[in-house]
């Protein structure tokens, strides 16, 4: 018995986005003047429409799995052990709350993990400038910075040159100003022409100060801003060499700034807009505001060179707009102390295609940063974190058992309307203890599903750790930096060992066009035609047959299923007639004692001797999840079976000049038959199921009620 349970992933965007445009909300402040508890309700509605289409579908492409026995991510126990999975990461000291840049989506005002913002990247044409900034120290001269984001100068607080590269001070012809630049960048930037009047190292800029372009943040020199600091993160390869330092929107900025004693100065809020304080581009989303920085640089004689660049610039993955990467107070799992055991049991796991977990994943995981958890929404499963708003004190709590406790309640429902509410008084002093408002990152859900989906530790302890890791799960390639990934780390952090002893790696199904399938473009067939046309069988055998069961991409084509039809399922049926046609004028049944195999024809051997080698070949390939392997070989055998050894024995099923080698004729041809439906029950479960019940089922004593009970 293997239990496979429908699992529905009822929390995080994709529902939020779907709400927002319905009650035509526009972010998370439209979203709390709605009311919380109307909107995460309103989520709630929503999620499980589509369950019986899911059901209709996903059986009739004959796919094992327990519908009546499901679970969804919104169920007060899925949600429990998702907290038991936090609070025992807390326990090992794996959580800490941090402020870094991190991918920030304003659309939802909510920060992303890292590899959710490798999910959506396009090719975007964006302003770069080249502005001024005058040296205090020195009269009339000017260091120059590069930049593709304008609308951070505003919280501009350091410039950063590379310590061992070799700057120019040079001058243009007709121009007083002397400019600082890197040595090997002076004549992209000041022309061929322009005269170099010394050279300098990197390091001996430092301490410079400068006028900064906007005086919004003049109090931050007191602090230790507006000065030339070194790292060796500054290239060459493009801009000037000296690189503009904002430290609330770029990690390396952050970094730098944080290692020196640089303030941060913020101009933005939450959803991305300009604060009032910057009246230039007061309540304008920031890249919007692109035009006004540069007009005003222009006018004032701050911007040396405007020009526009073409590159590719992450997006938001579920709102497609374009992200931000901003400061922000966010919880992370310290992957980082866990990540070398991840490598360790990642090269224990079954791969395919091996190149995946070999390279792709692996050099993932050498490099996997601390993932950020918290999601500033509103529709999951609560950080389980509850502050003193007194003194700070903190306090995690794993289970439905330790809130009511703690607050005195009945508690039935974990979601944010709910849980919010409950309050108590701190132990350290006379606060109150209050949740802090984060929900949890969905795919810390999706890593906790192997123990959330059967309540553990709270009911099933024995059941779950017998039987973990899981024998096989299969996804899309997207995954290596998704569910692949966030799998293994819980899995790692809680117990030291992989999450999975084999994966399938899946390609994406494009269109045939090979595009992206799209409901809007209509490029691709409905798939309840397709199956309606040719049968779910055909389908199957089609896509097991291709490149995405090798994590590589594939064209869908109707001709391709059309295909399958005509070399595999008509010939295999046309075998089943020739043989039941025959059986039925001879009245043939077999016999309760098979006869001996070394006594029948040389084509009966032959043929069981190819299906028995077929056994044993998709059996060594189904072993090792080789799956494109199968219908090669399965091909071959219809037709060694059709045009070998039904033509050439037509004559023994017709005539009974020979009683004995007659019915070895109709014996071997049932055998290799009732053989063949057993095989083909993974692949073709629908023929399968057929060729069975109308060859055994009934006919012989003990059988199954199916052949997938065989």
């Amino acid at each position: 018995k293997v239990e496979r349970r429908f699992g529905w992933d009822t929390h995080g965007l994709p529902v939020e986005m779907e709400i927002e445009k319905k009650l035509e909300l526009n972010g998370p402040d439209d979203v709390r003047e709605y009311g919380i508890d109307n909107y995460n309700e309103a989520c709630r509605s929503i999620v499980l429409r589509y369950t019986d289409l899911w059901r209709k579908t996903v059986t009739r492409l004959g796919r094992w799995v327990d519908f009546d026995n499901d679970y969804k991510t919104m169920d007060p126990s899925f949600m429990e052990s998702v907290w038991w999975v936090f609070k025992e990461l807390w326990d090992k000291g794996l959580i800490y709350e941090g402020y870094k840049v991190m991918p920030y989506s304003w659309r939802l005002g909510t920060p992303l993990s890292n590899f959710e913002a490798n999910m959506d990247y396009r090719k975007v044409q964006d302003p770069a400038v080249t502005v001024a900034l005058p040296i205090l120290e020195e009269d009339g001269l000017v260091l120059l910075a590069w930049t593709t984001t304008p609308w951070t100068l505003p919280s501009n607080m350091a410039l950063c040159v590379g310590p061992d590269i070799d700057y120019v001070r040079a001058k243009k012809p007709g121009d007083d100003t002397t400019y600082v630049v890197a040595e090997a960048l002076k004549d992209k930037v000041l022309g061929e022409d322009a005269e170099v009047l010394s050279t300098c190292k990197g390091r001996d800029l430092v301490g410079l100060t400068y006028a900064p372009l906007f005086d919004l943040f003049e109090d931050a020199r007191a602090e230790g801003a507006f000065r030339v600091v070194a790292d060796n993160y500054v290239s060459t390869d493009s801009g000037t060499g000296i690189v503009h330092q904002a430290p609330a929107f770029g990690e390396d900025d952050w970094r730098l700034c944080e290692r020196e004693g640089i303030p941060m100065r913020d101009a933005t809020d939450l959803q991305g807009r300009f604060l009032d304080s910057f009246t230039l581009g007061a309540g304008q989303f920031v890249k919007d505001a692109d035009k006004a920085i540069i007009g005003d640089l222009k006018e004032r004689n701050r911007l040396f060179r405007q020009e526009t660049i073409d590159h590719d610039y992450p997006f938001c993955w579920r709102s497609g707009t374009p992200l931000i990467y901003k400061a922000i107070s966010t919880w992370f799992v310290k992957v980082s102390a866990v990540r070398e055991a991840m490598v360790r049991h990642n090269e224990g796991t079954n791969w395919v295609p091996g190149y995946v977990g070999e390279k792709r994943f692996h050099n993932w995981l050498l490099d996997a940063r601390d993932w950020a958890i918290s999601r500033n929404r509103f529709w999951g499963t609560p950080l389980p974190i509850w502050r003193c708003n007194a003194c700070d004190t903190t306090e995690v709590v794993g289970s439905i058992e330790a809130l009511q406790a703690k607050c005195g309640e009945t508690v039935t429902d974990l979601h944010k309307h709910f849980v919010d509410a409950y309050t108590w008084s701190c132990a350290e002093c006379a606060g109150e203890m209050k949740r802090i408002p984060e929900v949890l990152d969905c795919w810390f859900e999706s890593g906790s599903m192997p123990y959330a989906q059967n309540h553990y530790p709270f009911e099933n302890k024995a059941l779950v750790e017998q039987n973990l890791p899981a024998d096989f799960i299969a996804e899309g390639l997207d995954q290596t930096r998704g569910w692949f990934y966030t799998l293994l780390v819980l899995s790692t952090a809680l117990f030291d060992r992989p999450a999975f002893k084999n994966v399938i790696v899946n390609g994406l199904i494009l269109a045939e066009d090979g595009r992206k399938m799209s409901k809007s473009l209509k490029n691709y067939p409905d798939p309840d035609e397709v199956v309606n046309k040719y049968g779910a069988d055909a389908l199957r055998a089609y896509l097991v047959n291709s490149p995405v069961v090798r994590a590589e991409p594939m064209r869908f084509q109707e001709q391709g299923v059309r295909e399958v039809v005509r070399s595999v399922v008509l010939p295999l049926w046309n075998a089943y007639s020739f043989f039941a046609t025959y059986a039925a004028v001879e009245d043939w049944s077999p016999p309760e004692q098979p006869s001996n195999i070394a006594d029948r024809a040389l084509m009966d051997r032959w043929i069981i001797s190819m299906v028995q080698s077929l056994v044993r070949d998709v059996n060594q390939e189904m072993e090792a999840y080789r799956l494109y392997n199968v219908i090669p070989r399965v091909l071959g055998f219809i037709d060694h079976l059709t045009n070998w050894y039904i033509r050439r024995c037509r004559r023994r099923f017709w005539h009974s000049d020979n009683p004995e080698d007659h019915e070895h004729a109709f014996e071997t041809l049932y055998e290799v038959l009732c053989t063949f439906s057993r095989l083909l029950a993974p692949i073709l479960p629908f023929m399968a199921e057929l060729l069975y019940q109308n060859l055994e089922y009934g006919k012989r004593p003990g059988c199954s009620d199916s052949v997938h009970l065989e």
